[in-house]
């Protein structure tokens, strides 16, 4: 590796980190700052703006504003709270199973601002430490995004993938994620389920609680969603949204079934994967707006939109900046690291979690190091396998949704931690991404390699 290749790479990983400082639009914004050096500073070749997958995350967030706009993401968090009030004793276990699924229906973790505040008076008031389902749940939030059929993360995969010759389709990467980080949240909800001192034999809870002003802060608020009215068109906008999501499973099916050696799809004309999940949303979003009515304004002025979008110009600028950097050196990349995955492909893991810890977007992590994983040469089901790894994020605090958990938590067992790392979120996701990584490339090499190699072309 030249002292030049070093010295970009440098760019490349201070451009990551200050945006991260920064936070929001910063992580796309300042990427551009890197790029503007690359191609102007360095006469470095531009790469190509991951647009595609852009488009798709547009569509997607389009829909789930709408669903939010009209009032149906209220019903579903009305939903998920009466199954978690109803069994507060295994709140632990419940409360990252209803964030997870949250995430995979609406395809990003931001939902958990709503039922967070939920799962902290839960566990308050049946004097179980919050720490233990908030910390997990959080994680949860996020790990979910490799197992929704429209994430960013899923639909780039599967793009990239045919793209490179891995004709794998969303069912399929569904099918390795869902179980394989399903198993890891329950062993991270397992090792939480005794974390820390009880709250009646905690010194510094009960510290807190012996200033009546205090104790009136932590128990006096009862947070639920119970009260709010839910109308007819907020139902049916979430029954137009899990249609459409159907749908777009129905079609993913269709470019797996094969018939005279070509695909169902292909036979009947269907389009790629990628357009048809925008035509989709977009439609879906069109009937919350005309018969559900989910008002635009409000819609744009969500947090589910608004998150969204910041994604896109988070995507748009980190995938960009990569692709600029690791296309100009892909010849020297694979000279180096041709050995170490060829002996190893399994730690090309370790890239990718590496690199979600710098830039906060599973997505991002997906477009800007996939083109690279496969260049490399490293096999489809391996990349596969190892998908739930993008989620890294967690391990330094800074994340918008593990920051909001610390602040809903009001009994303070939640936390950031005094040395930064050590940290309410650590264990939890450690736990959760290890066994998802390890179980997913078990089901995609060991127990299932035939079949998930049968989709390369």
């Amino acid at each position: 590796m030249s002292a030049l290749m070093i010295i970009q790479l440098l760019i490349v990983l201070a451009a990551l980190y200050v945006g991260s400082r920064y936070g929001s639009l910063a992580l796309g914004a300042i990427s551009g700052i890197g790029l503007a050096i690359l191609v102007f500073g360095f006469g470095l070749k531009p790469g190509t703006p991951p647009t595609d997958v852009i488009y798709i995350i547009i569509a997607a967030v389009t829909c789930a504003g709408t669903l939010q706009a009209s009032g149906g993401m209220d019903w579903m968090i009305q939903i998920a709270e009466k199954m978690l009030r109803k069994h507060p004793d295994h709140i632990t276990f419940l409360a990252p199973l209803v964030t997870f699924f949250l995430t995979v229906l609406v395809g990003t973790g931001h939902v958990v601002y709503t039922i967070m505040p939920i799962i902290c008076d839960i566990a308050l008031k049946k004097g179980i430490r919050p720490e233990r389902p908030c910390g997990v749940a959080s994680v949860a939030s996020q790990v979910g995004i490799t197992c929704s059929p429209i994430a960013a993360a899923v639909v780039a995969f599967v793009t990239i993938a045919n793209s490179n010759g891995y004709m794998v389709t969303i069912p399929h990467v569904l099918m390795v994620t869902i179980p394989a980080c399903l198993i890891g949240l329950m062993c991270a909800a397992a090792a939480s389920y005794r974390r820390g001192k009880d709250l009646d034999k905690d010194p510094d809870f009960q510290k807190r609680i012996a200033d009546p002003d205090q104790r009136a802060f932590i128990y006096g608020s009862n947070a639920t969603t119970l009260d709010k009215v839910i109308t007819k068109e907020a139902k049916a906008s979430v029954f137009v949204f899990l249609g459409a999501l159907l749908i777009i499973v129905m079609f993913a099916f269709c470019q797996m079934i094969k018939v005279n050696g070509e695909t169902l799809a292909a036979s009947m004309g269907i389009p790629k994967m990628n357009l048809i999940i925008q035509i989709i949303m977009l439609t879906a979003a069109a009937c919350n707006i005309i018969f559900c009515k989910a008002q635009p304004k409000k819609a744009v002025a969500g947090a589910v939109w608004q998150s969204g979008m910041v994604a896109v110009v988070a995507i748009y600028g980190i995938a960009w900046l990569a692709d600029t950097y690791f296309g100009n050196y892909m010849d020297q990349m694979k000279l180096m690291l041709t050995d170490v995955v060829s002996n190893y492909p399994w730690s090309i893991a370790f890239v990718f979690f590496l690199v979600s810890v710098l830039i906060n977007s599973q997505g991002a992590v997906v477009v800007a190091m996939l083109p690279l994983a496969f260049e490399l040469g490293i096999a489809g089901p391996v990349l596969l396998g190892v998908l739930p790894s993008v989620y890294g994020y967690f391990f330094i605090p800074n994340y918008p949704s593990d920051i909001a958990t610390v602040n809903f938590d009001r009994s303070g067992t939640t936390v950031i931690g005094k040395y930064l790392l050590n940290h309410s979120f650590m264990m939890p996701g450690l736990i959760s991404v290890i066994v998802s990584t390890v179980v997913g490339y078990l089901i995609t090499m060991v127990l299932f390699p035939g079949f998930f190699a049968g989709f390369q072309a």
